[in-house]
């Protein structure tokens, strides 16, 4: 993330801002290299670690650690930007005496890990940053945190950007034993919708649900499976999942849930598009059996508590075999538009939609791909030969558009009609 900072000498550069795997936040010069400076957010040895960008909000650079899988306890601080001080932090976990301490069995609140591993969202109109929680620790093994909602991993929460309190959150999986981190993107979009002009926070979950909330409350709208998904019969008033006896992990294990542990989505940055009104994102649909088995913490190691699972645990008659691709959802009722098939799924590649009616697409196998937007026919594709893990990316010279992506060790770039 970049910032141009004026001095009071009224000298101007422009620096960048970088989060380590170390957890620390870096201030460089984006002309020398030099750094400006560094500030250690979180202790590495403990699991600490950062995977975001940070995001700049005015004054103040925003980041937030990752480090669920060791059971490091999540928070997102706000630094500023000009001296790297910390001003202001949010604990995902809350301590005793703070609300939603309850939902935490005994002590195990201070290892319930709720990491931040993606990059939030900023509404400037109403100063409010919504950040996604990952999952609780121990990961799989729910024993030790009893059966509470675990507040507040698998949530988005909407903070005051000024001064990190919060506004409201909302939890997609209380208690959640499967892995289903709520790390994926938070995408906002002002439009009508069912007949009222609305502020929209769009969220498509690793638990194979894509949710509409009123970013400026919270308020639970609509919750539709874009996956394959037997785990949820359907939503209470308030957007709480209806969960099925035995879809949870346990020391016998649960039966065969779909999605498994990689969710229906996951890091892949979907789009909106508001030309056709619609909502795209890369998608993978499969199942598991989760199997819990005792974790105790230890500090700095990996906090899962994992089971093994039966050799015999596969799908049900009727059940789907796995399958990936790209999928159109409609906003308004919430359906599956159209749906490209990939032969691999992946973590990382993601999809953007664009003005001019056609989806750009990475694929896993090497191939940049674009879909027309309306239909998803396949217009034109490119293999560029190596392993993609990024997601296509646009920009435009003297009007003239282009289309940038990675792969392998080689960036490549395509022009496009003017």
């Amino acid at each position: 993330m970049r910032l141009t900072h004026t001095t009071a000498a009224s000298l101007c550069w422009e620096i960048a801002f970088v989060g380590t795997l170390d957890a620390a936040i870096v201030a460089i010069d984006a002309r020398t290299g030099m750094p400006v400076w560094e500030t250690q957010v979180a202790d590495s040895m403990l699991g600490y670690s950062i995977t975001s960008s940070p995001l700049v909000v005015k004054d103040k650079v925003i980041v937030g650690v990752s480090g669920g899988e060791f059971g490091a306890s999540g928070f997102l601080d706000a630094y500023d930007a000009a001296t790297g001080k910390r001003v202001w932090r949010w604990h995902s976990i809350p301590g005793p005496g703070e609300f939603g301490n309850d939902t935490w069995a005994g002590d195990s609140w201070k290892y319930g890990a709720g990491p931040m591993w993606l990059t939030g969202s900023f509404d400037a109109d109403l100063n409010t940053l919504y950040w996604s929680v990952g999952n609780p620790g121990a990961q799989i093994d729910r024993s030790v945190r009893g059966e509470g909602d675990n507040l507040f991993t698998n949530s988005v929460v909407a903070l005051d950007a000024d001064t990190g309190e919060r506004k409201w959150h909302f939890q997609f999986t209380p208690n959640d034993g499967h892995d289903w981190d709520s790390t994926e993107d938070l995408v906002l979009v002002d439009r009508r919708w069912h007949g009222e002009d609305r502020k929209l926070l769009l969220h498509a979950d690793r638990n194979g649900t894509f949710y509409l909330l009123d970013r400026t409350n919270g308020k639970f709208l609509s919750g539709t499976p874009f996956v394959y998904q037997n785990w949820n019969t359907g939503f209470d008033a308030n957007g709480r999942p209806v969960q099925v006896p035995g879809s949870n992990s346990s020391p016998e294990g649960s039966f065969f849930v779909y999605p498994s542990i990689g969710g229906g989505t996951n890091f892949q940055p979907p789009s909106y598009s508001p030309m056709t009104g619609w909502f795209y994102l890369a998608y993978s649909e499969s199942g598991q059996q989760y199997v819990s088995a005792p974790a105790p913490y230890e500090a700095g190691r990996q906090y899962i508590g994992r089971g093994r699972t039966a050799a015999s645990a596969a799908p049900r008659p009727g059940e789907p075999q796995a399958a990936a691709g790209i999928k159109a959802l409609d906003l308004e009722i919430g359906t599956t538009m159209w749906d490209f098939k990939l032969p691999q799924s992946s973590l990382q590649n993601g999809v953007m939609a664009t003005a001019g009616g056609v989806l750009f697409a990475a694929s896993r196998d090497g191939n940049l791909i674009a879909l027309d937007a309306q239909t998803g026919a396949s217009l034109w594709r490119y293999q560029t030969g190596g392993n993609m893990r990024a997601s296509p990316m646009s920009f435009a010279v003297e009007d003239r558009p282009y289309v940038a992506i990675a792969s392998g060790d080689t960036i490549y770039c395509f022009a496009l009609p003017k």
